[in-house]
């Protein structure tokens, strides 16, 4: 696989311009970003990001880094006469940093495969501030070889990588560990409830959290900076996207015949917040549909 050469970053929404950004910054390459909308390509131009059409990010990247919002448009830009599968060539790596379904990664790699270029799963963890520092956590599904030449670009905007295992495993990790995220983050919805009827503050109730077994990574950056000051913004990981996520998790189970009942409170409660109209909120606002449907204390 081609260890040199251009790179290429398709998507550059909340966590796909931050980690484009990182790449300009450190890899010492060229960059290519594109994107359907100018401000986020006006932006990354200033770090010496050139815009780009797909195609030619296509003919010019060695390396192409797919920032999308599910599985469907990654298919969707694959697919076609003009798709990725078409123009790709010879050495190429194609990465999906998103969260897609398994199955369409391991399809994805045998695809390019055919085309004598890699595939990979890498889709990437933690929160918005992470990407904007270049600390974000990657889980790789890939073969060894396009895992090792895919590691020095990945280390420009990641300080934890696991390589999984083959294509398609990438994906199975990051989409259980968002389903435990949103599951301890109803737990922890579910606790603060409790403790305000029982009159002990929320603040002091995850402060002790914080020193005891309960703590987490959910705690500390999901329960203090949006369930206790009920801070829920947009353009950040939205409810709809974690309802996505959990969509594929509860797919997972049904192909092998188990029942998940926390992942299928936390999928109804994301539905409730998305009904409500909060569904481009961040997603932790599932609190308040959790709120809304137990009964005011009297």
């Amino acid at each position: 696989m081609n260890a040199a050469g251009a790179i290429g970053c398709i998507g550059l929404g909340v966590m796909g311009e931050p980690i484009c950004r990182n790449l300009a910054q450190k890899s010492g390459r060229r960059v290519l970003g594109c994107d359907l909308r100018r401000e986020p390509l006006e932006r990354l131009a200033a770090h010496g990001v050139h815009a780009a059409t797909v195609a030619a990010v296509m003919q010019e990247a060695d390396f192409v880094f797919l920032s999308l919002p599910s599985g469907r448009e990654v298919a969707a830009l694959a697919e076609g006469a003009e798709g990725l599968l078409a123009q790709a060539r010879q050495g190429q790596i194609i990465v999906d940093l998103g969260t897609s379904p398994p199955a369409l990664a391991r399809d994805l790699a045998r695809a390019f495969a055919a085309r004598g270029a890699g595939f990979a799963d890498a889709p990437v963890a933690r929160t918005r501030a992470a990407a904007e520092q270049g600390t974000l956590s990657v889980m790789v599904g890939a073969t060894p070889e396009v895992f090792a030449a895919l590691r020095p670009l990945l280390e420009n905007f990641a300080t934890d990588i696991t390589h999984c295992g083959p294509p398609g495993t990438g994906q199975v990790v990051k989409i259980l560990n968002n389903m435990v995220l949103v599951e301890t983050v109803v737990a922890l919805s579910e606790a603060l409830a409790i403790a305000r009827r029982e009159g002990v503050d929320g603040a002091l109730l995850f402060e002790a959290f914080s020193r005891g077994s309960a703590d987490s990574f959910a705690l500390r950056n999901h329960g203090m900076k949006a369930l206790l000051p009920e801070v829920f913004p947009e353009r950040a990981f939205s409810a709809a996207y974690a309802r996505k996520d959990l969509g594929y998790a509860l797919d997972l189970a049904g192909a092998h015949g188990l029942m998940l009942a926390g992942a299928e409170n936390a999928a109804r409660l994301l539905d409730r917040a998305i009904a409500a109209g909060d569904g481009e909120r961040y997603w932790p606002v599932l609190s308040r549909a959790f709120a809304a449907e137990t009964p005011a204390p009297g």
